[in-house]
């Protein structure tokens, strides 16, 4: 998710397939679609079904190696406020985030008219429009009201809470020792207890597997060091096997590997997977969206015989990537972002300015 003119070619490769893998495991989970082709390909589906989530490990992996990038390439604490870095993150998530749930609301009111599915989201509310807003769904007890979108309030607590403790720990050693211990913690306690699943803590192992990569990667003896990483990964699993910190711990091993031997730098990425790792945010957005029409329109029409279910799911997956690729264009790139984003500061900012000529309005902005 960094920006277009700071992209890693290599890391757009891993972003573009662990997105459609993603893509492909919601195919299969829902909808009427994902039931009728079943009889087609009975061990595709449920591959992807079982195992299509683990690519979430990339993203958690490849989000600690860019925060450790960019707040700490040195393993040199942090003496910016984090306020302000924290802010522009959120900032980054959110204006694509809420556009993707206007657009999973109006999706999801559409296909009700069409068809009666579960994976259907009930109506939204104000308020859980409202904790969508500000990425706290999950911790607030509100249905999502799209598949997937919890990763991103995790994404967002994953880099906050990375950035204020590398702020806390304000001498050079500390700072990176702090983030690594919290990564011991969740690879060896919370990651194993699902009670912390809708919390920073429990992916903090893969986050902080990313950032030790980088870092590992940084040092003089950097084969040493990552075969320390190594070492803890596996004692990890030696003491609680999880299928998705192994997958964490190869991704983690690569990265470093690649960074150390020149790959990182060097490798060229073209084509296909330099655009689908380019708007692999905005297919992990619309996706479900996209999925619930078109289930709605083979439902409507009814198509819905095995070989038009499989013809249907191909199609709903073309049409989530032409639909990211508008969605990127128009929403998340990083220039029409910004304008988006000046634009509300702007107008909040003139909103407070003027508010003094407006009693009833200044009274509605200070009101508890």
């Amino acid at each position: 998710m960094s920006t277009h003119d700071n992209r890693i070619p290599l890391l757009d490769a891993f972003k573009a397939i662990a997105s459609q893998v993603i893509v492909l495991h919601h195919l299969v989970s829902y909808g009427p679609l994902a039931l009728a082709a079943q009889e087609i390909a009975p061990g595709i589906i449920n591959w992807l079904y079982g195992y299509g989530r683990i690519a979430v490990q990339v993203f958690l992996v490849l989000g600690g190696f860019l925060a450790a990038r960019s707040l700490s390439p040195d393993g040199d604490a942090l003496h910016v406020s984090p306020l302000g870095l924290i802010w522009k993150r959120y900032q980054r998530l959110a204006i694509p985030n809420i556009a993707a749930i206007c657009m999973a609301i109006a999706c999801s009111a559409l296909a009700s008219c069409w068809m009666a599915d579960e994976s259907i989201p009930a109506p939204a509310t104000f308020d859980q429009w409202l904790a969508h807003v500000f990425l706290l769904q999950d911790l607030l007890g509100y249905e999502s009201l799209s598949a997937g979108i919890w990763y991103i309030a995790i994404d967002f607590q994953l880099f906050t809470l990375m950035t204020l403790l590398l702020w806390i720990g304000r001498v050079r050693p500390v700072a990176p020792m702090l983030v690594l211990s919290i990564g011991l913690c969740s690879l060896f306690w919370f990651n194993r207890d699902a009670v912390w699943d809708n919390w920073a803590l429990y992916f903090f192992g893969s986050y902080g597997l990313g950032a030790a990569a980088w870092w590992a990667s940084e040092r003089k003896q950097a084969s040493t060091w990552l075969f320390v990483l190594a070492a803890v990964g596996v004692a990890a699993l030696i003491v609680n096997f999880r299928l998705r910190i192994a997958v964490a711990l190869a991704v983690a091993l690569v990265l470093g590997c690649s960074r150390r031997s020149g790959l990182l730098d060097h490798y060229r990425n073209t084509g296909m997977l330099a655009f689908l790792g380019r708007i692999s945010y905005s297919v992990f957005l619309v996706h479900f969206p996209i999925l619930l029409i078109v289930n709605a329109l083979f439902v409507r029409f009814g198509f819905l015989s095995p070989v038009a279910a499989l013809f249907g799911m191909l199609a709903s997956w073309a049409a989530s990537i032409a639909a990211a690729a508008l969605f990127y264009r128009w929403i998340e790139n990083p220039s029409t972002n910004g304008l988006i984003t000046g634009a509300f500061g702007l107008l909040f900012g003139k909103t407070l300015k003027y508010a003094h000529k407006a009693p009833w309005l200044a009274s509605f902005l200070n009101r508890e």
